[in-house]
């Protein structure tokens, strides 16, 4: 099982390690700061240093078993397992993925229904309601995640164990996902006073520092169904 730094140093862009398992192009470590796909965010990129020879990270994600799959361009990589490695993530597109990710859930907090689906990307993301008979305008939206991100709101990681969270569903707000049940403590993000809920993903600090964003899109998807898509104002780089 690898150590997942990322959950309590999500800043943290480079780091040393061991690799303890390979399977073709796919190592795994005895820690990683490398994010695995889930929860709509998606795996983080990277590279890995070892004895001087720099090999790519493509992908991320996370096994059945819970250990953290790192995928490397090629798998004639000659690598072994006790080899020390020195992995860096591309941290300006984890950055983005942590300021969206974050965005979602100040987006969750004006739109109290529940939460059908999401998806998190780089320069756009989306969520999807489902609103019944509630209404939203797409600019009334946008200034009121603004508001948000320009009032700068601590974003902190809290615990809570399986009975807590069964004792709180409402912490729930996605339909389709739900935490994981064989974990035994379950990770909550708490924007503070405006958004607590579980999720595994990585978030900035504040919400000051999520550039400017606009809701781009509504989508209807079905009868009850709006998707909802937001991008950065301006092109990030």
């Amino acid at each position: 099982m690898s150590e997942a730094v990322f959950q309590q140093q999500p800043y943290l862009a480079s780091l040393k390690s061991t690799i303890t398992a390979i399977d073709g192009q796919w190592l795994e470590l005895a820690a990683s700061i490398f994010y695995p796909r889930g929860g709509g965010q998606p795996g983080d990129s990277g590279s890995l240093q070892v004895n001087g020879v720099t090999f790519t990270v493509l992908d991320t994600q996370k096994a059945t078993d819970g250990a953290i799959r790192h995928q490397l361009s090629d798998e004639n990589h000659g690598l072994s397992p006790g080899d020390s490695v020195a992995m860096q993530i591309d941290w300006p597109r984890r950055f983005r993925l942590m300021q969206m990710h974050s965005a979602l859930h100040l987006l969750c907090s004006l739109i109290p229904k529940g939460v059908t689906g999401g998806s998190i990307g780089e320069h756009k993301s989306r969520l999807d309601f489902d609103l019944g008979e509630h209404s939203v305008d797409k600019q009334q939206l946008t200034e009121q995640l603004n508001a948000l991100i320009h009032s700068n709101i601590p974003i902190s990681q809290q615990w809570i164990s399986q009975g807590e969270l069964a004792a709180n569903p409402g912490l729930v707000r996605t339909l389709s996902v739900k935490p994981p049940e064989n974990a035994r403590m379950v990770s909550l993000v708490n924007i503070q006073g405006v958004d607590v809920q579980p999720c595994g993903g990585t978030h900035v600090a504040n919400s000051g520092e999520i550039s400017e964003l606009r809701v781009s899109k509504i989508e209807n998807k079905g009868r009850r169904n709006r998707r909802i898509h937001i991008v950065f104002a301006e092109p990030q780089i």
